[in-house]
């Protein structure tokens, strides 16, 4: 069965789905990898070439209406469950939805042996999308941007971590943080960066941080990975280490 991964920050702009399309993508050259939306925003689905509003049925329907999960072949070894701004709506559903915490659970386990890494590109939230993502979870990778505020916030990510490990998913673990953003030159990153190191390593393993670059929006307005967009890439070492990490974290 596949591991699930879900990549988790409830701050919006710390390249959250930029960091799934591409982990994805590197973990695909060797790997069965399928991508899942749950951001009503649909940033990912719309990085990966897909016109959210031109998709007729999405992540929604599967975990609402209990529809087989409507997956779309990418291509370069990518599958993606796609969203909408339909899911936009979906909390105030769940609220009153039969077995509401274990309905992405549920989707993923109907599809999970084709695939050997799922990751979810959860919402910049803590609402009960993000809820639902960590209990279909077997890891939570965060991305913290290089900045004090993003670095405040992950109190509250690891407290959400804790209610969910607590009672519905006690097998939740946190497989690491990413540093993302990060300016060298600037001092304030390079602070920041310390503290993520001191404060998080004996949680769990911090990766070298991932500097700021225009290439990465420019790929992904190509709809392409990095490693296909600019092979130049300094991230692309610390985006290989990553999945290299999970690889051997799950084996």
């Amino acid at each position: 069965m596949a591991k699930v991964i879900a990549l988790f920050n409830q701050s919006g702009g710390v390249g959250k789905s930029t960091l799934t399309m591409n982990l994805g993508y590197h973990l695909a050259k060797e790997k069965r990898v399928l991508l899942i939306d749950i951001d009503p925003q649909a940033s990912l689905t719309l990085f990966m070439g897909l016109e959210p509003s031109e998709i007729s049925e999405t992540i929604y329907d599967a975990i609402i209406n209990d529809i087989p999960a409507p997956i779309k072949n990418i291509g370069q070894g990518i599958d993606l469950l796609p969203s909408n701004i339909n899911l936009s709506g979906a909390e105030l559903e769940l609220v009153n939805t039969d077995m509401r915490d274990y309905r992405l659970r549920d989707v993923i386990e109907k599809i999970s042996d084709s695939y050997d890494f799922i990751l979810i590109d959860c919402p910049p939230s803590l609402g009960l999308l993000s809820y639902i993502s960590l209990v279909a979870a077997d890891y939570v990778l965060v991305p913290v941007q290089t900045q004090y505020k993003s670095f405040m916030g992950t109190e509250l990510l690891l407290q959400t971590v804790g209610r969910v490990q607590k009672r519905p998913n006690r097998q939740l673990k946190i497989a690491g943080f990413v540093p993302t953003m990060y300016s060298s030159q600037n001092s304030q990153d390079v602070r920041a960066v310390e503290a993520i190191e001191f404060q998080l390593k004996g949680i769990a393993r911090v990766f070298p941080p991932i500097k700021r670059a225009t290439a990465f929006a420019d790929s992904v307005e190509k709809h392409l990975p990095l490693f296909l967009y600019d092979k130049s890439q300094p991230a692309l070492k610390i985006l290989d280490e990553i999945a290299q990490y999970l690889q051997e974290l799950v084996a």
